[in-house]
């Protein structure tokens, strides 16, 4: 059975392992309950802060993947900072980072810090691989693809071009 506030007297690390539970149950309202006014979210996409706005964040996110489900691979506690490295599935039946929906399935890796007093997430830095994602909904084509390659190549040439063009500027200035 579902715990719906936060469990009292526990260890930071048991506290956010709480809170991965609530995100599984795609539970806002019972998350709302480790944020406060002060709370700060560095997300990929962008920085919330407060309860409200880190709330519509997560039902954002929990709508773009009605499937939601996110892995618990690891945890590490050290005194106020807890780090989580995750796996998060889902199906990308809505707006997400931006992009709009693909219907695609997605696995990401990723991982978060927190930094939690008095039961309360004060802080979380959210990472995960964001080429990963792009190159699971289609954004960028599979890693070494010819697709992939003749991207690369393109991007290559551009550098070198843009290298020379720098390098000949320098030498009218010199001149």
């Amino acid at each position: 059975m579902a715990i719906d506030t936060p469990p009292a007297g526990v260890s930071n690390r048991e506290l956010i392992r709480w809170a991965f539970e609530q995100l599984n149950r795609r539970d806002v309202t019972a998350l709302k309950q480790v944020w406060d006014d002060d709370t700060v979210e560095r997300f990929p996409d962008r920085t919330c802060r407060g309860v409200d706005e880190i709330g519509a964040y997560f039902e954002n996110a929990f709508a773009a993947l009605p499937d939601w489900h996110m892995e618990v691979v690891a945890v590490a506690e050290d005194g106020d900072d807890v780090f989580v490295h995750w796996h998060l599935t889902g199906t990308h039946q809505g707006p997400l980072l931006g992009i709009e929906p693909t219907g695609k399935p997605i696995a990401l890796d990723g991982m978060d810090h927190f930094v939690v007093r008095d039961a309360k997430v004060v802080t979380n830095f959210v990472v995960f691989d964001q080429m990963q994602y792009a190159r699971q909904l289609g954004m960028m084509p599979p890693d070494g693809s010819a697709a992939d390659k003749a991207m690369k190549a393109a991007f290559n040439v551009r550098t070198r071009l843009g290298r020379r063009v720098s390098e000949l500027q320098a030498r009218r200035t010199t001149s």
